[in-house]
């Protein structure tokens, strides 16, 4: 009985011990997970300050596209009112055109004949 209870007692030590053994390297394990786990979460958190980073340019940018947007429609609508301008001078300086050709016309009927008379 001495001799079945000192190898139950042994056999009692030995599982112990693996049981100190596994749970050394579960806390170790956890150790690790958890290390890994706080690594992610401050790369999670540069992320998302990244993002709200871009977040904030973006918006900026429409609204830079907006005010280009406007400022383009604002010099079309210069350029279509100079071309509709350069048009009527155009046409204006035809008619004066034609006005003194028929001014150079008529000078030249009346001199000669103011010469002759």
């Amino acid at each position: 009985l001495q001799q079945q209870a000192e190898q139950t007692c042994r056999q009692l030590v030995r599982t112990q011990e693996e049981h100190e053994h596994l749970l050394q390297a579960a806390v170790e394990q956890a150790e690790g997970l958890e290390h890994s786990l706080r690594n992610a979460e401050a790369v999670l958190a540069e992320r998302a300050a990244q993002l709200r980073d871009a977040q904030a340019q973006l918006s900026r940018n429409k609204l830079l596209i907006e005010e280009l947007r406007g400022e383009n429609r604002r010099f079309a609508m210069a350029l279509q009112a100079a071309e509709l301008k350069q048009k009527s001078v155009e046409e204006k300086n035809q008619l004066l055109e034609e006005q003194a050709s028929a001014l150079k016309q008529l000078i030249g009927k009346i001199t000669p004949a103011s010469l002759s008379g």
